[in-house]
């Protein structure tokens, strides 16, 4: 893992864009993987601007909420396909969603790891960093071998699911694909901003790794850069 600590969100979003330009076009990269919410959009409108020619890739969402209505426009896959697929030029087959429905979640999520498998694991991961310490939906107590599944989380995460959906939905449920395809991913992105996040960046990069903190299972990774803001960072040594 290698932090790297900027003096604002948006100086950090350049930075970022950067590099994932690079991982996008290098070559033999066809995978990727991307995670929905406020905190990647800025990321993700950078690299529309660029304009870049990306069609060849294959985009996969991170996770889901469960229990929303599927045309719900703030649901990860409904953002991701507007934020990223229909603005990166990215053919609609090769956009990959996982089911908001309970009924559906888990057979969803199933099938979205065997297909990324089948392409031969991804090239990029774009992660976003719970105030738990999340990686998607893997909450507190997830394995690092673990696979994609159906899951309840904890009462920060509902809380912070009622604000993004401004009230009018606090799902309790999620669906994730599992930390084993995460951290097999060969370059992850990761984004943290805000004195919110602080806590949690701390337990990321120095504290023990532990089920405890899913994102502490990064340490070790051989590509997963860290883009923080002074306020995410504020928790940091100066090591």
């Amino acid at each position: 893992m290698k932090p790297e600590v900027h003096p604002d969100p948006r100086r950090a979003n350049e930075a970022a864009a950067e590099h994932l330009a690079g991982l996008l076009m290098r070559p033999g990269a066809r995978a990727i993987m991307v995670a929905a919410g406020n905190t990647p959009i800025d990321l993700y409108r950078a690299i529309t601007l660029r304009k870049l020619s990306l069609s060849h890739l294959q985009v996969f969402a991170l996770d889901e909420y469960v229990g929303v209505p599927s045309e719900e426009p703030r649901n990860c896959g409904n953002l991701l396909r507007g934020a990223v697929a229909a603005a990166w030029g990215i053919p609609r087959d090769r956009f990959h969603a996982i089911s908001s429905r309970t009924e559906d979640a888990a057979e969803s999520v199933r099938k979205h790891e065997r297909l990324i498998a089948e392409l031969g694991g991804l090239d990029v991961t774009v992660l976003g960093l719970g105030q738990n310490g999340h990686l998607g939906f893997n909450e507190p107590g997830s394995p690092p071998d673990g696979d994609g599944r159906l899951l309840d989380l904890e009462p920060i995460s509902t809380e912070a699911n009622r604000v993004w959906f401004e009230g009018r939905y606090a799902p309790s449920q999620g669906v994730t694909v599992g930390l084993r395809t995460i951290l097999a991913s060969r370059s992850i992105v990761l984004l943290a901003f805000g004195a919110h996040k602080t806590a949690a960046v701390r337990r990321m990069v120095r504290g023990p790794q532990e089920a405890s903190c899913p994102a502490s299972w990064l340490q070790d990774h051989p590509d997963a850069r860290v883009y923080l803001d002074t306020a995410a960072a504020a928790g940091l040594d100066r090591r």
